[in-house]
């Protein structure tokens, strides 16, 4: 039997997680190396790190630093102090929701419980931290204080955008266009690893603006494509339905005329695959969710005539496929 053909979406990714290898193998010894003398925290860090595969954020770094005209390879160590951040952040945001299960495997707090979620999110965000202090050591003083202001305006609107959400959790009533608004802050994290990559590889100002306004929309529309496919994912809806906001799709059909439907499918004691395949059928016919997907069209299209400003033609189809994969099968 032939090995099936790759989707575009997929070929995407594995080219993040090749560019991510280095800085992912970095990080991975440098906190491995660190003195924890618990033995269920050490469990728990090369339970994490044994999959941290599925990071992609030095990927973008990766990308922009070359799109600029530099070699990525010199700047492992800042993808890495990047890479654990993004880590602290994604363990410290499954114990706010409580998730446990993530992309179909235990989170580390599903699987070890709150408190050693916790310490080993501060264990990678003071590793992430010391590690970025030294790397910026090594830098001119003008640069090292942009990548420092850029990293914390990053931190404080993830953050603000996790607080905005906690009033939205477990409601149906939530008004689409404000978490709407919460999904766009958080689509930073994208925007900060592409502003970085140009940053650290010497772009101009306008090439760094360029990379920063791309990341902001490929950060949205990763994240909407992330707010579909939880639709789809039976395990994924039952956590949304109990701890977090339900899907963006799900919040602009309940706005339509088959609200009522939609409630009584989610207020069922136990959705099961039926339901699913009923509330796909609703939600994806709504005119409101047709508007969403028309508006991550017109993002798509507005990303791609940006990086006709990007001189490396490789580097510009590249950014073109990551925006374009964003409504594969959807």
């Amino acid at each position: 039997m032939s090995p099936r053909k790759l989707k575009a979406s997929e070929m995407v990714l594995e080219i993040l997680k090749e560019r991510s290898k280095k800085a992912l193998g970095f990080a991975r010894r440098a906190i491995l190396g660190e003195k924890i003398e618990s033995e269920k925290i050490r469990e728990a860090l090369e339970y994490y790190t044994s999959s941290w595969e599925i990071f992609t954020h030095p990927g973008f770094f990766s990308i922009a630093c070359e799109a600029v005209g530099s070699n990525p390879d010199k700047a492992v160590k800042v993808q890495a102090a990047i890479a654990m951040l993004t880590a602290a952040l994604d363990i410290h945001d499954d114990i706010i929701d409580k998730s446990d299960v993530k992309h179909g495997r235990p989170t580390v707090f599903g699987k070890f419980g709150q408190d050693i979620a916790l310490l080993l999110g501060n264990a990678f965000f003071v590793s992430g931290v010391t590690l970025l202090g030294k790397s910026m050591a090594e830098l001119p003083t003008e640069k090292a204080r942009e990548i420092f202001e850029t990293i914390k305006k990053s931190m404080f609107e993830v953050g603000n955008a996790h607080a905005l959400e906690l009033d939205s959790k477990g409601k149906m009533d939530v008004i689409p266009e404000k978490y709407m608004q919460i999904l766009e802050m958080k689509a930073v994290s994208v925007e900060t690893s592409m502003r970085l990559g140009a940053i650290m590889g010497g772009g101009t100002e306008s090439e760094i603006e360029v990379l920063t306004k791309y990341g902001r929309i490929l950060g949205i529309l990763a994240t909407l494509r992330e707010e579909f496919i939880d639709v789809f994912e039976i395990q994924e809806l039952h956590q949304r339905l109990q701890n977090e906001c339900l899907p963006i799709p799900i919040l602009y059909a309940l706005q339509g005329e088959n609200s009522g439907r939609i409630q009584e499918l989610l207020l069922k004691k136990r959705v099961i695959g039926k339901d699913v395949d009923k509330l796909l059928d609703i939600v994806f016919e709504t005119k409101e969710v047709k508007k969403l997907k028309r508006k991550m069209e017109s993002l798509i299209t507005y990303a791609c005539n940006m990086t006709l400003q990007i001189k490396n033609r490789q580097i510009r189809y590249l950014l073109t496929q990551l925006v374009t994969t964003a409504l594969e099968d959807l």
